[in-house]
């Protein structure tokens, strides 16, 4: 994680903004805004129509870890998670996804 490039894992988070944005306020899509997302709860946004499955979560912090693993693949590890993307498979652009995700804030 510490060699991970937040500049590489802004380039890959295009294929998310299909889906997501990225900046502060930013609006909802079919995936929620994701400013400020490591720290923040599972299921936080107001309003959002999240999965039951990510309700369940709701207490719990999106940390670092909990990041790579969903990245990794939603399905596998939030079963019942509405997110259709596959996951990304090296480890390398998972951290550089989770650095420009922390970066965020």
């Amino acid at each position: 994680m510490a060699a991970a490039d937040i500049a590489h894992g802004e380039r890959l988070s295009k294929v998310c903004a299909a889906c997501h944005t990225f900046d502060k306020g930013g609006a909802n899509r079919v995936g929620p805004n994701l400013w400020g997302i490591v720290g923040a709860k599972h299921a936080h946004i107001e309003g959002f129509a999240y999965s039951d499955a990510m309700k369940a979560k709701s207490a719990e912090a999106w940390t670092r870890d909990a990041l790579n693993e969903f990245l990794w693949n939603p399905r596998k590890a939030l079963p019942g998670t509405k997110m259709v993307y596959a996951g990304m498979r090296k480890p390398e652009d998972r951290a550089a996804m989770v650095k420009y995700l922390e970066s965020l804030k």
